[in-house]
């Protein structure tokens, strides 16, 4: 790999880096006086995101200048900006690192992305969860109101901007860009039909773009250094349904490795040079069993998979959903897939909205059968329902409005398919005389067993 000069990540060691002196001493904010003072209109800066492949770093990975261009040309306003500062996909961090070490770097590339979008108004919806992050950007805003680049005529400029924090309501669902502007609104946060979509009715019914933190911390950079030096990091198009994967990249690591952290990397690095070079190997002298590659909604790479690409087209290439947060947690050779499958169960049957049927009742369902398998009244053929009700339920199949559904199902397909010996085991072990049963489960049972 060429030699890499970190750019998200290069403030954040240096003491007070939250602060808007110490951002500015490192050419803080310079990137809007290129914007607002150089005579670059709004369609200027969204042809130059498009022109450097940046894609949306919150999980989707959906071109940036693309979706900034889908706002109507011609609307009278006003129009919003949503920044999806929910981070709340287990094991990831990199959000919450930029908010709290280098806001301003943020704040920064929401200016310009609110200038590119025509919004006048911009609001961050912060995890609930994150206090420290939640007062360092109020922090932040409050010396950029002082210092003239919030406001009003901002650096002397026509174009004026105010940005708000909203803390979230602690629900994984607020992550989704509808279920988050419904909660914005002050409503149950049940993510949206669509269409319409945001870019055309969102916030209040107006015209909004919903990004993601990481990825207005990568706008500034852009404007500075061009789309030319953006597109030198990373996975070039492979065709037409590849946009690449360009630009720095923050990846989470942590599990069972020696020195779990966020570490800033091109787009591309493999799952085993990340833990092997920047996590410092599986911990304790033990063997990699299995890797989830960007939060647990992708589902999990076995250690054989290691050697995929972390960019946005490596982990479908093997079976799962897709790169996600980038966030990669590694299981050691001790850990147990019956444990791993019930935990994620579990996780995404609370976190349903409960909205769509299939995924309040497949969620639920899938958690209780974990649970009974867990307690040693598991049948061979309950792998097999899990898989059904997995194949039953998300956007894929088209059977809910939200992605969440698929999030809960990808570990369920990656787990049973790829570790089905072990869960066959594991059933014959702990029922040995039960596990070929083929009556339907008692309700009672499992009531009892859920408890």
């Amino acid at each position: 790999m060429p030699e890499f000069e970190p750019v998200l990540l290069a403030n954040i060691d240096k003491p007070d880096s939250h602060t808007l002196g110490v951002y500015q001493a490192a050419g803080g904010y310079t990137a809007i006086s290129k914007v607002l003072g150089g005579g670059m209109s709004p369609v200027d800066v969204v042809e130059l995101v498009k022109a450097s492949g940046l894609r949306g770093r919150g999980g989707a990975g959906f071109p940036c200048g693309m979706k900034w261009s889908f706002l109507p040309k011609d609307h009278p306003g006003p129009i919003y900006m949503c920044v999806n500062a929910d981070e709340s996909e287990p094991a990831t961090f990199n959000n919450r690192i930029l908010m709290e070490q280098d806001p301003h770097q943020v704040i920064e590339g929401i200016i310009i992305g609110c200038y590119a979008t025509r919004a006048k108004t911009a609001y961050i919806y912060v995890r609930y969860e994150y206090p420290t992050a939640f007062q360092r950007l109020q922090q932040a805003l409050d010396e950029c109101y002082a210092a003239g680049l919030l406001g009003r005529n901002i650096l002397g400029s026509q174009f004026s901007l105010d940005v708000y924090l909203h803390r979230g309501a602690a629900a994984y669902i607020c992550g989704e860009e509808t279920g988050l502007i419904e909660s914005l609104e002050g409503k149950r946060a049940w993510p949206r039909i669509k269409p319409p979509f945001p870019a055309i009715e969102g916030a209040f019914r107006k015209p909004t773009v919903v990004n993601n933190i990481e990825t207005m911390a990568c706008v500034p950079h852009i404007v500075n250094r061009g789309a030319d030096w953006f597109k030198s990091m990373g996975v070039p198009s492979t065709g037409p349904k590849d946009p690449g994967s360009y630009g720095p990249k923050l990846y989470c690591i942590s599990g069972h490795v020696n020195k779990p952290g966020c570490y800033e990397i091109p787009m591309g690095i493999t799952c085993r040079e990340l833990v092997e070079k920047y996590g410092g190997g599986v911990w304790k002298g033990r063997k990699g069993k299995a890797a989830i590659p960007g939060g647990l909604s992708m589902g999990l790479f076995t250690e054989k998979e290691w050697d995929t690409p972390l960019d946005f087209a490596g982990p479908g290439k093997v079976g799962c959903l897709g790169l996600g947060t980038a966030a990669v947690t590694v299981m050691d050779e001790t850990v147990s897939m019956v444990d791993y499958l019930h935990n994620a169960c579990r996780f995404f049957a609370h976190e349903s909205c409960g909205q769509c049927t299939p995924c309040r009742e497949g969620t639920s369902w899938a958690e209780r059968t974990l649970t009974r398998i867990k307690h040693g009244k598991g049948r061979l053929k309950d792998l097999d329902v899990l898989v059904s009700i997995a194949s039953s339920i998300g956007i894929i199949p088209g059977t809910t409005i939200c992605g969440l559904a698929d999030g809960a199902a990808w570990p369920i397909k990656n787990a049973i398919s790829k570790f089905r010996d072990e869960f066959e085991d594991y059933i014959k072990t702990t029922n040995p005389t039960g596990y070929m049963q083929e009556d339907p489960a008692d309700a009672l049972q499992l009531v009892e067993l859920s408890h």
